[in-house]
């Protein structure tokens, strides 16, 4: 006898939940726990991270973070707009910038920044900010091209009429972009923007080849050290949780957020 078509989907998605329930009980029941536990899930080892793991780690990952975000904003709005300007000499400039720190590797952009600048200016690191903040510049460099781009395609969509109507009330081109074209861009790239920060958050990681003090430490930069010194994977176990805490949330919000745009358009 024939199965009806939906009856073959059923059938299909019961076979699919068989075949994953099965793999998940052969995973567990031949995982070595008594291995598994000690060496990352070891509770007085996890009870001496605290609090600096959240008041030194967590707190310095989060500010990094917003620092690292807001100049990338800055900076990408300006290039967005150079991007899409009509004077060829800025294109090129935006363009080039784009390029650059889109192609090179976060890390290698963050190196460059902390341990060549100081080289190549024959400045020392202390003296240009430290290697905090030029670790952050790094980041900030990386951010704004990623930015850039997505401004861009944000204001790029905004529909030409609005501008036509702002031009025809009399308003000049700056203003038309400052008050009608970036305002309503802004609201199409807000859910992207916001899986921008998830990476950025990530991309804090990265800041160790820059260097660091005991009390510039973000997440991984903690936990890495803290596994060195109780020869222990549970501190990284410890990060790895709290960056889903943080992270799971937001990119949450930013499919609500893409949600609540597609039903307003």
């Amino acid at each position: 006898m024939a199965l009806r078509r939906t009856q073959r989907q059923k059938l299909y998605r019961y076979l699919v939940y068989a075949v994953l329930i099965a793999l998940a009980l052969m995973a567990i029941i031949t995982t070595d726990w008594s291995r598994i536990g000690p060496l990352f899930f070891n509770p007085e080892i996890a009870a001496k991270m605290f609090p600096g793991i959240i008041t030194t780690a967590l707190v310095n990952t989060l500010w990094f973070t917003a620092v690292a975000f807001a100049g990338g904003l800055l900076l990408g709005i300006i290039l967005a707009l150079l991007k899409m300007s009509s004077i060829g000499p800025f294109r090129w400039i935006a363009t080039a910038w784009i390029e650059l720190f889109r192609g090179l590797p976060a890390i290698m952009t963050i190196f460059a920044i902390s341990q060549v600048l100081p080289i190549a200016t024959q400045v020392s690191g202390q003296k240009l900010g430290g290697p905090v903040v030029l670790g952050l510049i790094g980041l900030i460099l990386v951010a704004s091209a990623y930015m850039a781009e997505t401004i861009r395609a944000g204001l790029q969509a905004v529909p030409k009429g609005q501008t036509e109507a702002a031009r025809s009330l009399g308003m000049s081109p700056m203003k038309t972009t400052f008050w009608i074209v970036v305002p309503q861009g802004f609201r199409i790239i807000i859910p992207p923007l916001t899986n921008e920060f998830v990476l950025l958050l990530k991309d804090t990681s990265l800041l160790f080849v820059a260097g660091s003090f005991i009390w510039s430490k973000e997440l991984t930069n903690f936990a890495k050290d803290a596994t060195t010194q109780n020869q222990n994977a549970t501190p990284l176990v410890m990060a790895a949780i709290l960056y889903l805490i943080v992270t799971i949330p937001l990119t949450r919000f930013t499919a609500y957020l893409e949600r609540r745009m597609g039903n307003q358009r």
